[in-house]
């Protein structure tokens, strides 16, 4: 899947929303994830980070904001199943961890 600009920015400030309204920090975040603080930071950013790793984040975003009974801002291009995806590697994703 490859974003144009435009996409890439509202993903990006999609990921960040969602963040922020979690409430987590980013330390928080990384021991959920099996990460570190500067790699949940990349992902957000989408630099240096697998395909499938956005989608790991946006679930365990919607999992948090929906536990704390808050509603997740939409998602513009990571929305429905990523397993439509013939080029996501659905396994990982599921995994629900970062490498």
């Amino acid at each position: 899947m490859v974003l144009t600009g435009d996409e890439a920015a509202a993903t990006k400030q999609e990921l960040q929303g969602n963040f922020d309204l979690s409430g987590i920090t980013l330390q928080m975040a990384a021991v959920d994830l099996k990460s570190t603080p500067e790699h949940i930071q990349d992902v957000m950013n989408l630099k240096n980070c697998r395909i499938e790793e956005p989608w790991v984040l946006r679930n365990y975003l919607i999992k948090i904001i929906l536990f704390q009974e808050k509603e997740p801002y939409s998602f513009s291009k990571l929305m429905g199943n990523p397993k439509r995806f013939s080029f996501l590697n659905d396994q990982f994703i599921d995994r629900g961890k970062l490498a």
